[in-house]
């Protein structure tokens, strides 16, 4: 049964204004009530010069609270960029994507309340990172790196890390001509002692053999665990103070 509260919830207007923009929180974030916020930042260049691999972070200082946060870009063909749960971590996040057009780019961040919080940037892009195949898909050597993690972890003086990690993955759209869609499905990050600290939903946007930055609320080396939507496994462990 639907919550009232949220049926009758009004939808903000587009800071961005996005032809799609109504459409797409519908799409993404259903009848939950929406907030424009500016505590939640997106931060990357005005333009993109490698279509291929556009840097973003994402970031919520002051917002407590936050169960989910959910990427996208409004414009492209694929815009779910990625999904994260910060189960015992900040909900910032650093990655690469691939971009086809200029469009907005969206972090929408769910508390406990059930609202979504929402912050935004246009990034201008004359196009062609999501149609482009893979540099390892066209590789012969790319299956003996599948799924190889390397990474670091810089410990911070208020008992939390920042964790670093690239993970050898071609990450096709499905786009290109003749290539077919693969990508990572799920990364989950554990302490030493098996506890959840955060788990990752990259979709085919994310940029080829991913670069990620966490900001985790622990201290101590990391268990880094996923698969792809092939099945294939990624298992690693992060020690802290020292790059693997």
């Amino acid at each position: 049964m639907s919550n009232p509260a949220f049926a009758e919830t009004k939808l903000p207007d587009d800071p961005l204004r996005s032809p799609v923009w109504a459409f797409m929180v519908k799409r993404y974030l259903g009848d939950a009530p929406v907030v424009i916020d500016d505590r939640v930042r997106v931060i990357m260049p005005a333009a993109a010069e490698d279509p291929l691999a556009v840097p973003v972070e994402i970031s919520a200082d002051g917002l407590d609270g936050v169960e989910q946060v959910l990427v996208y870009a409004d414009l492209n063909p694929l815009p779910k960029i990625l999904e994260y749960f910060p189960k015992r971590a900040r909900p910032n996040l650093q990655f690469r994507f691939k971009v086809e057009q200029s469009t907005p780019v969206r972090a929408a961040m769910k508390t406990r309340d059930g609202v979504w919080h929402l912050g935004g940037a246009w990034l201008s892009a004359a196009g062609g990172g999501c149609t482009a195949p893979s540099m390892g898909t066209g590789s012969g050597l790319w299956h003996e790196q599948l799924g190889k993690v390397s990474g670091r972890i810089w410990p911070q003086n208020n008992g939390s890390e920042r964790l670093r990690i690239r993970v050898m993955h071609p990450m096709d759209t499905g786009l290109a001509p003749g290539i077919p869609v693969f990508h990572i499905e799920t990364l989950t990050l554990r302490d030493a002692e098996g506890s959840v600290l955060a788990v990752l939903k990259p979709y085919e946007p994310v940029s080829e053999n991913p670069m990620l930055s966490f900001d985790l609320q622990s201290q101590g080396s990391v268990v880094v665990s996923g698969r792809d939507i092939q099945g294939n496994l990624i298992e690693a462990t992060v020690a802290a103070g020292a790059a693997k």
